[in-house]
């Protein structure tokens, strides 16, 4: 195993902090106080609180870095040093519905050299607060589940492949595109999910469950985690153009070594890339 770094303990401790809150509230589900903050896409009190604990945890351990955080937005701080990137509760429909199914998702982005925006991403975690699991990496160092090596599916073809995608809802996300992309793949692979929650989908794609996932209209505290984790385990994660952005977000097509240039196809194939 990887001697775990600094950094990663610090993100670490943050998640897990803020993912003994969410279980607590979780059993609570159903006292909880709800606004909405846009169609079908809701806030909780646990949501602001577990993000909350996060900002204090990392603030602390990092005094200078920035953050840019689901809820409350960015927060700058010294231009040169690297942000947090958080998402609190990734799955907050699952959480709010009584559903196991949700993650605290927690990356560190490097400044460009000239200041002019954010580059790669060098470390991130996804913690799955009810199973006690916690996806990491860090660059150039692999991507680790607790203190076991990830590597992503050695399955080669499309008939043998299980493929997570985020299906659009009310007020989010284009059901037309999102058709077509399923017509294409759909029948040529062993199944789809739709589970409701992007950053573990894509911890379940470097951890091999997944062979691929798509999803459209993500926002980078969402996916920033998770994309560094496929490509530390040996896959690839790009937009619809195939590019392999430091966060794909706008556009994820991520999938293991031998799979995600025929996803790749299928799914040019399907739509125009914009």
């Amino acid at each position: 195993m990887a001697a775990i770094s600094g950094l990663i303990r610090v993100m670490e401790r943050a998640a897990r902090k803020a993912g003994q809150r969410l279980r607590r509230d979780f059993g609570e589900v159903e006292h909880l106080q709800v606004s909405r903050k846009g169609p079908a896409d809701f806030v909780s009190k646990a949501d602001q609180a577990a993000e909350r604990t996060i900002y204090d945890e990392l603030r602390a351990a990092r005094p200078e870095w920035g953050f840019l955080l689901e809820e409350a937005g960015e927060i700058d701080l010294d231009p040169a040093k690297p942000r947090w990137v958080v998402d609190p509760l990734d799955g907050t429909s699952n959480f709010l519905h009584g559903i196991p199914h949700f993650a605290v998702s927690i990356a560190a982005q490097d400044p460009l050299p000239d200041g002019s925006g954010w580059g790669e991403v060098t470390a991130g975690i996804v913690y799955q607060p009810i199973t006690d699991e916690s996806f990491w990496a860090e660059k150039n160092r692999g991507a680790w589940l607790q203190d076991r090596r990830l590597r992503v599916s050695a399955r080669r073809h499309l008939h043998e492949s299980l493929i997570a995608t985020g299906i659009p809802f009310r007020g989010a996300g284009d059901p037309a595109e999102w058709a077509a992309i399923y017509q294409a793949i759909g029948p040529e692979v062993a199944g789809i999910r739709r589970f409701g929650s992007a950053a573990l989908d894509l911890a379940w794609v470097a951890a091999g469950r997944y062979e691929g996932f798509w999803e459209r209209g993500l926002k980078a505290w969402d996916s920033a985690a998770g994309c560094l984790l496929v490509r530390e385990a040996g896959g690839f994660v790009t937009d619809w153009r195939g590019r392999s952005l430091p966060i794909c977000d706008a556009q994820v097509l991520a999938g293991n070594d031998a799979l995600h240039s025929r996803l790749h196809k299928l799914l040019v194939g399907a739509i125009k890339p914009g």
